[in-house]
């Protein structure tokens, strides 16, 4: 029998923030889009917001008018990932296996550990004060035999709740749930249960797995089984990342294309920082572009492998103002890369022009690690003559 925990962040951006401004505490704050222009989605709020019936995902129109009292943030995206990894160093003490499902949940193995923590209801005790107490962040805490009831066991009891769920009790714990606990179920699927008159997870165990494959084929049968307390049991230990990619959408909508450069340019520099920090180069270069009637086009082209912010740039620009074919306002652009492999670190016998720019970026790197991104920008315009200033400055 496992014993898996799952462990979830309260409403973790929102706690950040409040760590970062203690005024906070006790409003009802909203991490998202700028209600002003009423663009975006909320992306985490606090309980306080949420018993004016805002939620994740929310428009940010609709959650001004429900609350309008409420302290909208564009939030600090540096930070979640600082104090995401600081509490991932916290769990590492501790865990044997850890598997961490998003910025603000992780999934631990804990099977076999019972002779040396005792009680995991209690070692979960500990842990959650321990993340309190050095961090001050609040958690969650699901315990089961799989990952599925140890998820639906750390949304039971929030904001920093621990639920133990008794190995072989699972399908009675579940039984009085509504269907759209399980995940995975979301609006769509719950209507099409609730059309059967299914409304609790107990009515989908008291049909067969058959009528669930009928009905909604393979998913169906998963479903049954979740249903029964089912679940995966083993952690996702390593995953390959696929993409990186950094998309902004304008308060008002665009059509200078000066500005459309200028954003671009600097969500490229924010993906190449993040190729640097992973010391990987990417080969394939993408673009997202939102017109104003939701029209979404996306283009991409093979590179030569590359973690340099101007030729990602350069690429990207290309494909943009081939895209961009329409006369109307754009509402949304990215930029994104794929197809990684590991930073080339051959040594060349001359110093010479992309030698120089490489260390160059590596430093760069280095300084906006240490005092943020922001600490360090570069222009789209004059790059040979940057350069040539910059490599004096970090003796290149």
């Amino acid at each position: 029998m496992r014993t898996i925990f799952h462990l979830d962040l309260d409403a973790f951006f929102v706690s950040v923030e409040r760590i970062l401004d203690p005024k906070l505490n006790g409003k009802p704050v909203v991490v998202g889009g700028d209600p002003k222009y009423g663009r975006g989605v909320v992306s985490a709020c606090s309980y306080e917001a949420r018993a004016f019936g805002l939620h994740s995902a929310m428009p940010i129109r609709t959650a001004y008018k429900l609350c309008p009292q409420g302290i909208y943030l564009h939030g600090h995206g540096d930070e979640y990932t600082r104090y995401s990894k600081t509490v991932k160093n916290i769990l590492e003490r501790y865990a044997p296996l850890i598997e961490q499902a998003s910025i603000d949940e992780f999934y631990l193995d804990m099977t076999g550990t019972q002779k040396m923590y005792g009680s995991m209801f209690g070692f979960a005790t500990k842990l959650q004060k321990e993340i309190w107490d050095k961090i001050g962040l609040p958690i969650s805490i699901g315990i089961g035999s799989n990952k599925t009831v140890a998820k639906i066991g750390s949304d039971c009891m929030k904001p920093k709740g621990i639920t133990y769920i008794i190995p072989g009790m699972e399908k009675e714990f579940l039984s009085p749930m509504p269907v759209e606990t399980i995940p995975g179920v979301g609006k769509v699927t719950k209507q099409s249960l609730n059309s059967r008159g299914i409304y609790r997870i107990g009515d989908i165990t008291k049909l067969s797995s058959d009528y669930f494959g009928t009905a909604f084929g393979k998913y169906g049968i998963d479903l049954w089984r979740k249903a029964h307390g089912e679940g995966t049991e083993y952690l996702t230990i390593q995953r390959t990342r696929k993409s990186i990619s950094r998309e902004t959408t304008f308060g008002n909508d665009v059509t200078n294309e000066e500005e459309l450069k200028n954003t671009l340019f600097y969500l490229t520099g924010k993906v190449a920082q993040s190729l640097r920090k992973k010391g990987w180069e990417a080969s394939t270069v993408d673009i997202k572009l939102r017109y104003t009637d939701f029209q979404t086009l996306t283009r991409a082209k093979t590179i030569k492998p590359s973690d340099d912010d101007k030729v990602i740039f350069e690429s990207a620009w290309d494909l943009m103002q081939k895209a961009r074919t329409r006369r109307v306002g754009v509402r949304l652009i990215g930029v994104g890369v794929t197809n990684f492999s590991p930073l080339n670190e051959q040594e060349y016998l001359f110093e010479d022009y992309e030698v120089k720019r490489k260390k160059m970026l590596r430093a760069v790197t280095r300084i906006r690690d240490k005092f943020g991104y922001e600490s360090l920008m570069f222009g789209n315009t004059s790059e040979d003559k940057r350069l040539k200033s910059m490599e004096n400055y970090f003796q290149v």
